[in-house]
């Protein structure tokens, strides 16, 4: 039998099996937008880790919540029992919701919701007379989860090669690039355009065997906080409306208030047919994620013999308990509010980084889901050398420094480098204006390799 090893730290050989990352120092706590390692070194977590804790580190309400459900019961399987915080949880977010998702779903994270969409989707074709309905329509590049469903939706080859023969590839439409567009075409032409490319490839593949076309309300990892025009998010919507196909939003990443609303499609009024939930919904504190439909959709399921798919952990007591508490804590403390002002204060500050460093092509996104794109060229959007590696290369002057940044490289840097600023929805102004200042510092380590690689 092998023993635990007495040592900890640095020094420390690990039997993990996980995906290659830098070398990192161990994490020993963490409180408010702040985690500190085990030398006693402080880093401001401006990614959230990623995307995830949007109510910050170490919260004390989060927390009682967690031990008082332990204490009654920590696990009860849903088809032995209901629990009361798995319905409380779901009525919750029925009510924050627009109207029309008012059915909910619950698993363990983000790829386990995009596969329960995929199949919730396709059980509702086969229910209502329409089997000959199967392929999912997404955009390039996009993330939707590494299990194989989700990876046969995600739009990055290098993710997704190895298990190609494993899994069906389905189509992709291009994700909406509008700030480099052809001379002459305002940003509002060039929204309709990519929204358009979407009604050419359901002609193209044919309407009848069109299931559902699924889309990030605003990018993530592969697109670094891509936020369409406004025009592009209801032609996307009458186009599917227009076909008989389920528009399935994929908000794990930049829903659950981090953009000042509930759902970001609500920025739009527009209402998915189903949509994913993961990451800030519990916050991390337990692993946890969700799908919201209708129940027009859930009542066609259930007439037709119900929903065929389940986790052992799905709608958790303890996790449902947890996340209830973090939605709770969203909604006592005005965070989704918190999250559009101090995102627009932080919008600004990074504004300008524009003036000092002409490597950034672009800053966008909304509330505090933020990102740029480090490129060689603005008017074109053509990117750096990928042997300068600028998303590895910037995290990592970030980090010795103390900040926490997220980063991405998708098809083989063809869109630049993108870099994603997700703080915690409880930081302030005087904390942005600290994660700015690091990030300059940062970024001016790394200018002189942009300058001379624009150059060349």
């Amino acid at each position: 039998m092998n023993q635990a090893p007495a040592h900890r730290g640095a020094n420390r050989p690990s039997n993990m099996l996980f995906w290659p990352v830098p070398d990192r120092p161990f994490v020993e706590r963490g409180k408010g937008i702040h985690v500190w390692d085990q030398d006693g070194k402080r880093y401001i977590d401006a990614s959230a880790g990623p995307q995830t804790c949007n109510i910050g580190h170490g919260n004390e309400r989060v927390r009682e919540v967690m031990l008082a459900q332990a204490e009654k019961i920590s696990f009860a399987f849903r088809s032995h029992f209901r629990n009361e915080p798995a319905e409380d949880l779901a009525d919750l977010m029925a009510n924050l919701a627009p109207e029309g998702l008012d059915r909910a779903f619950f698993c363990s994270g983000g790829s386990e919701a995009v596969e329960a969409a995929i199949k919730l989707a396709r059980q509702h074709a086969v229910a209502i007379g329409q089997g000959s309905r199967y392929k999912m329509i997404s955009r390039l590049p996009a993330y939707h989860g590494s299990t194989l469903g989700a990876l046969a939706c995600t739009g990055d080859p290098m993710m997704a090669g190895p298990f190609a023969p494993m899994m069906p590839i389905w189509p992709k439409i291009p994700a909406p690039f509008c700030a480099y567009r052809p001379a002459g075409q305002s940003r509002d032409e060039s929204a309709l355009e990519y929204a358009d490319k979407l009604e050419r490839e359901i002609v193209n593949q044919g309407p009848e065997t069109v299931l559902a076309f699924i889309m990030e309300t605003i990018g993530g990892a592969s697109t670094g906080a891509l936020v369409a025009p406004d025009p592009y998010y209801p032609r996307v919507r009458e186009i599917c409306d227009k076909y008989g196909v389920l528009l399935i939003l994929d908000e794990v990443m930049c829903g659950a208030g981090r953009t000042g609303k509930f759902l970001a499609a609500e920025h739009w009024n527009i209402v998915p047919d189903i949509v994913v939930l993961a990451k800030g919904l519990a916050s991390g504190y337990v692993p946890f994620g969700s799908i919201m439909t209708s129940a027009r959709i859930a009542d066609a399921i259930d007439a037709a013999g119900g929903y065929i798919h389940a986790h052992t952990y799905s709608a958790s007591p303890l996790a449902c308990a947890v996340a209830g508490a973090v939605i709770n804590e969203h909604l006592d403390h005005d965070l989704w509010g918190n999250a559009e002002r101090t995102g627009a204060y932080f919008m600004a500050q990074l504004q300008t980084l524009l003036d000092e460093f002409p490597f950034i092509g672009e800053v966008r996104g909304k509330g505090l889901m933020l990102g740029f794109d480090v490129i060689a060229d603005r008017a074109t959007g053509r990117p750096l050398p990928n042997q300068l590696n600028a998303h590895q290369r910037i995290v990592q002057e970030a980090y010795d420094r103390g900040l926490i940044i997220y980063s991405r490289r998708v098809l083989e840097g063809a869109y630049g480098d993108f870099f994603l600023l997700t703080p915690p929805l409880i930081i302030s102004e005087a904390e942005i204006d600290e994660v700015t200042d690091i990030l300059k510092e940062s970024l001016r380590a790394f200018a002189p390799e942009a300058a001379a690689a624009m150059k060349a």
